[in-house]
């Protein structure tokens, strides 16, 4: 599942198929998400993912005999997984309300600007190459992005406000250093139940979701949760401004979902963001 040979390429290597791995598991879950979110509450659902995934990488940490987080590092894990959390259930209704195509790119951008911003504060200015595929990964996230017939779509408010948690997750995350993938993908889902099943007991909204929904929430936790564990990994090996761009690239495995599975427009220029997008990982790989 992870890669045990970490030291037998460079780490810019290295992190960026780690975040690849993450594009499409979370690219994966947020089509399936968005989807299912279409007949279900999206608070009500969100719960139902982070059991899901809480079960899954609980178990992984525990038959790995993972080292447990310090305390530190586990109280900030736990704050992202509340943003994240709340982020993911908004997210799942911009998704549902909107086009997945549109909806998805928004809080990629937002979810990798500010992190990016901060990581360039704190670790200075990465390689020309890299700054150039950051430049790529932008416009190609902007043309997939953009409008055609000048509408701002529905469901775009709600990504925006679902970006800022993201960056909210990854900042946090960031903070528990070189501690267990596996724990810190448990916790964040520890978080994010917290923050969904606190919501859902104020709406009083338990029946809102169908049992085939359930189902599809489980699995949708599950490849989340695999993906933050990627992300992880490659935030630890390389730089987390390289790392969160990568993994931000996500919205490509969405859109190209929403066109196959719901036939979603897909225009020439979005086209052309894809391949922007896809030149943008071997450039910030290459320093």
């Amino acid at each position: 599942m992870l890669l045990s040979s970490d030291m037998q390429a460079s780490p810019q290597f290295i992190s960026a198929a780690y975040g690849l791995a993450a594009v499409v598991a979370w690219g994966t879950s947020d089509f399936l998400g968005g989807y299912a979110t279409r007949r279900a509450n999206a608070f009500l659902f969100t719960t139902v993912v982070n059991i899901g995934g809480l079960l899954l990488v609980g178990t992984l940490a525990t038959l790995r005999h993972a080292t447990f987080l310090p305390a530190r590092s586990a109280a900030w894990v736990l704050v992202g997984g509340a943003s994240g959390g709340a982020a993911l259930a908004i997210f799942y209704r911009a998704l549902s309300s909107g086009r997945m195509g549109l909806t998805a790119p928004v809080a990629a951008v937002l979810g990798a600007g500010i992190p990016t911003l901060f990581s360039i504060f704190t670790e200075g200015l990465p390689g020309r190459m890299t700054v150039l595929g950051f430049t790529f990964a932008a416009t190609g996230l902007w043309l997939i992005t953009r409008s055609e017939d000048g509408n701002t779509p529905d469901g775009i408010g709600l990504a925006v406000v679902a970006g800022i948690g993201f960056a909210g997750f990854y900042l946090c995350v960031h903070q528990a250093g070189e501690g267990s993938a596996f724990w810190i993908a448990t916790l964040t889902r520890t978080g994010g139940l917290i923050i969904t099943a606190l919501i859902v007991l104020l709406q009083r909204n338990f029946r809102d979701i169908t049992p085939a929904g359930v189902r599809w929430g489980v699995l949708t936790g599950c490849i989340d949760s695999l993906g933050t564990m990627l992300y992880v990994r490659a935030s630890q090996i390389g730089r987390l401004d390289e790392a969160v761009v990568i993994s931000s690239l996500y919205p490509a495995v969405t859109v190209l979902l929403a066109r196959i599975l719901l036939k979603e427009r897909f225009t020439r220029w979005r086209f052309v963001g894809l391949l922007a997008a896809l030149a943008a990982v071997p450039m910030i790989a290459s320093q």
